[in-house]
């Protein structure tokens, strides 16, 4: 299960944004103390094109044209490599809700929208590595190190605190408990997003649609 616990505004200026989604080329080159970096974002590119199960830590040095041996100086094993990459994965979350709340410009309904309409685009245009950072391979086997942890907790803090943002706004229910509310608002999105990873919903065409629709119900609930 993935908790809410309460912990400090995530701050994305301690935390290097990686090129998370950026294709590395087949033979990544890569300086002297970079090799970490280009494992991770590597692996994230092969995990895109054939899943959790074909990325392994022999396939990775292939790819980027080292030896095994040198993987294993940054990861002990398959499941460490994975929480580097879902944790990347929770930065570039993080940095594009940054860029959203960090808009003076926009109004809270906009804010709103803009937020929904960005998570659900996020994880369609990156599932694999969404699955990875919300799925079971990870959090259901308890797999998850300090690391990811250290990254995906304030992450998950920082969707109840927008919530409170949005109460106070008078944009969403403020007499409701905020941590259920977060859940809720949460559980909808991700719900989408796996319907539509998953194929279920295959009408690409209608993202917006729903998107907007979420937008409507939650801020129509709170008008009533």
């Amino acid at each position: 299960m993935l908790p809410y616990p309460h912990v400090k505004r995530f701050n994305m200026s301690r935390l290097k944004v990686s090129t998370l989604m950026k294709p590395p080329s087949k033979k990544t080159a890569y300086h002297h103390g970079d090799l970490r970096s280009s494992l991770v974002e590597t692996g994230a590119e092969m995990i895109k094109e054939a899943g959790i199960e074909g990325l392994s830590l022999r396939k990775l040095a292939e790819r980027i044209g080292v030896s095994r041996t040198a993987t294993y100086h940054h990861f002990n094993n398959k499941n460490d490599l994975l929480c580097a990459i879902a944790a990347l994965g929770f930065i570039q979350l993080q940095h594009v809700s940054n860029k959203i709340f960090d808009n003076k410009t926009l109004s809270g309904e906009d804010t709103f929208r803009q937020f929904v309409f960005a998570y659900i685009q996020f994880a369609t245009e990156n599932a694999s590595i969404y699955e990875l950072m919300f799925g079971k391979t990870i959090w259901k086997n308890n797999n998850s190190d300090q690391a990811l942890r250290d990254i995906a907790y304030p992450s998950f803090n920082y969707q109840l605190e927008m919530t409170k943002t949005w109460q106070q706004q008078g944009l969403l229910i403020k007499d409701e408990n905020s941590l259920r509310l977060a859940q809720v608002t949460w559980g909808t999105l991700h719900g989408i997003a796996r319907l539509l990873i998953d194929g279920i919903y295959l009408d690409t065409s209608h993202i917006d649609e729903m998107c907007e629709c979420v937008v409507k119900v939650f801020i129509q609930q709170q008008q009533k």
